[in-house]
């Protein structure tokens, strides 16, 4: 059964929750368009929950159509109401789509490395197709392009938990924030609060899926991960699903973030005693070789059995230098496999 599929018989309509999740509104969008707007259900059977009839639904598609091209709610209310659907600007069809519908998508994102090390999938949760992975980023997409907060949010939680960390990254993530920065770039750099109010989402359901510091059992040795920005560089947004899904696996992380100045690293790797550096430049100007080869020089523990960390070299901005004795994952269940065997063989 596909993920947004609703098994109520279509003479009896659809109820508010089934149309939410069709087209990437969040329930509580669909009962204000209707109190405020009469944006509803026209037939409303006694002692009955609401159901929508394919008129209805048509009505709000068009009205979801036009407010994310911009048109103020009441104007779209109006229009829709009156099923004209005029107003919406030619230059983004079909209600937020963002390239990443069948036929004009993104890039597919990264494939996951086969491995028998375990990942951060959601526990007996079944890998999406490729029609699941359509309708979220779709869904998601939607609901981003009308800044509907709710429905963004609802919608990341619910793909991270019926796919886990690591899936929920690589195939929906990834490729609807890759969308909305080709979009706003092809649009002379409008939209670009649909790509904040993305991100910002995004980096608070990933935090969220992390456990609160103190809540793992951490034992002195092995050392935890150290998850950091070289200076001057700000995507914190990998380092953050990479954070993510370390927890959920169990395994000990330091959370750094954005433009960790030199000195503090080193500073922190000496405190700490890492197993391992991960280092993300998403930028060639960013990407330092020699501070990545300071850090993975770094030594400490008792004479005969000092131990240095391994330094794990993340984003593209590492592409083409060199990284003699450190590894470059090429995606994020790669390094969740790379972690989680390197802690199998340190422990």
């Amino acid at each position: 059964m596909g993920l947004f599929r609703d098994e109520t018989p279509v003479d009896a309509g659809l109820t508010t929750g089934a149309v939410a999740r069709r087209l990437g509104v969040s329930p509580t969008t669909l009962r204000s368009w209707d109190r405020r707007y009469g944006i509803g259900p026209a037939v409303r059977p006694d002692g009955r929950h609401r159901r929508w009839t394919p008129q209805d639904v048509a009505m709000v598609e068009t009205m979801c159509r036009l407010t994310s091209a911009g048109v103020p709610t009441a104007e779209a209310a109006r229009a829709a109401q009156k099923g004209t659907g005029e107003g919406a600007p030619d230059d983004w069809e079909d209600d937020g789509d963002l390239g990443v519908a069948e036929g004009g998508g993104p890039a597919p994102a990264p494939a996951r490395p086969r491995s028998s090390a375990p990942t951060a999938s959601a526990a007996g949760a079944a890998d999406p197709t490729a029609a699941d992975v359509r309708q979220e980023c779709r869904g998601l997409a939607r609901a981003a392009v009308r800044l509907d907060a709710p429905a963004v949010e609802e919608r990341l939680a619910g793909v991270v938990e019926r796919y886990g960390v690591t899936v929920a990254w690589q195939e929906v993530l990834v490729p609807t924030l890759h969308a909305v920065g080709r979009k706003w770039e092809s649009s002379g750099d409008r939209y670009v609060e649909v790509e904040h109010l993305l991100s910002w989402h995004v980096s608070t359901v990933l935090r969220r899926c992390a456990a609160p510091a103190g809540s793992r059992h951490e034992t002195a040795a092995p050392g935890p991960v150290v998850l950091a920005c070289v200076p001057g560089e700000q995507h914190t947004l990998p380092l953050e699903a990479l954070n993510a899904a370390l927890s959920q696996l169990g395994l000990p992380s330091r959370m750094f973030g954005a433009a960790v100045p030199a000195e503090a690293l080193v500073a922190a790797v000496d405190r700490l005693g890492p197993t391992a550096v991960v280092l993300w430049a998403q930028a060639r100007s960013t990407a330092s070789v020699p501070l990545a080869r300071h850090v993975a020089a770094a030594r400490w523990g008792v004479k005969g059995a000092r131990r240095r960390p391994v330094v794990v070299l993340g984003g593209p901005g590492w592409h083409g230098r060199p990284s003699e004795g450190m590894v470059r994952p090429s995606a994020l269940g790669e390094a969740v496999d790379m972690l989680t065997d390197l802690y199998g063989r340190v422990s």
